[in-house]
């Protein structure tokens, strides 16, 4: 199996931690969010991955280098400009399609921290037949999705006073709150319209509305945390120093 880590982005919230250095490279008790994201997925079993990088992308390309890519064959995803998520994905497309036989990946934040079971999760994507599979949680959050009776992705909740944006009409709706990890099946690259850069999450919008099946996976057991902030990275390692998370 193969996965992506989205690690392009400025890291503007973890200023000034990022102004010498891109987030991927922000340390959490001596390790970096890069080896912490690299060894979680290594830990599945998973070799093959492929890291996008804009924001001072020398220096991870250096960091890879000089720790002999972790054991793991790494390729890299140069963006010139950002792509936002689905842009980038769209652009190492060709990673997830050489030689794939339909078998489907894994997408994760470099910002992100947590204890959901990848395995389970996978096993869960192939048992829905899903299009895309999204980890999520009951929890606060300024940018919730919808998800219907059957945990399909439905619409989500706008960050303007415009209220809801509906994409597939249901009785019934939860809002759920996204964890930045999805297992995606690689027929995705043949739904992606869209062109330069876009968030992957209007694109799963876009996709649902047409019928494709974008599945919910509730993640509330599991320990997760958004390291984009400096206070989120000193809770985390609070933390792991209390042995609520295991790394």
């Amino acid at each position: 199996m193969k996965a992506m880590i989205l690690a392009a982005g400025h890291g503007t919230r973890l200023r000034p931690l990022t102004d010498d250095r891109p987030k991927a490279l922000v340390e959490l008790r001596g390790r970096t969010l890069l080896e912490i994201a690299l060894q979680r997925l290594r830990s599945f079993g998973i070799r093959e991955v492929v890291v996008n990088v804009h924001h001072h992308a020398r220096m991870i390309v250096e960091y890879l280098v000089a720790h002999d890519h972790f054991g793991m064959e790494i390729e890299i995803s140069q963006e010139d400009e950002l792509l936002d998520t689905g842009g980038g994905l769209k652009k190492a497309g060709e990673f997830f399609l050489r030689e794939s036989a339909g078998e489907p990946f894994i997408v994760h934040n470099v910002d992100v921290l947590s204890s959901i079971d990848l395995e389970r999760m996978v096993e869960f994507h192939r048992s829905h037949r899903a299009l895309a599979t999204l980890a999520v949680q009951h929890r606060e959050s300024s940018r919730k999705l919808l998800f219907d009776q059957h945990d399909q992705l439905c619409g989500r909740l706008a960050e303007s006073e415009a209220g809801e944006e509906i994409v597939r009409s249901s009785q019934q709706m939860h809002p759920l709150a996204f964890c930045g990890i999805h297992v995606i099946s690689p027929k995705i690259f043949a739904l992606m319209h869209e062109t330069d850069a876009f968030p992957i999450i209007a694109a799963y919008l876009r996709m649902a509305a047409e019928g494709e099946s974008i599945q919910a996976f509730c993640a509330d057991q599991y320990y997760w945390r958004d390291l984009g902030t400096p206070a989120s990275l000193e809770q985390a390692a609070e933390d792991m120093k209390q042995k609520i998370l295991e790394q």
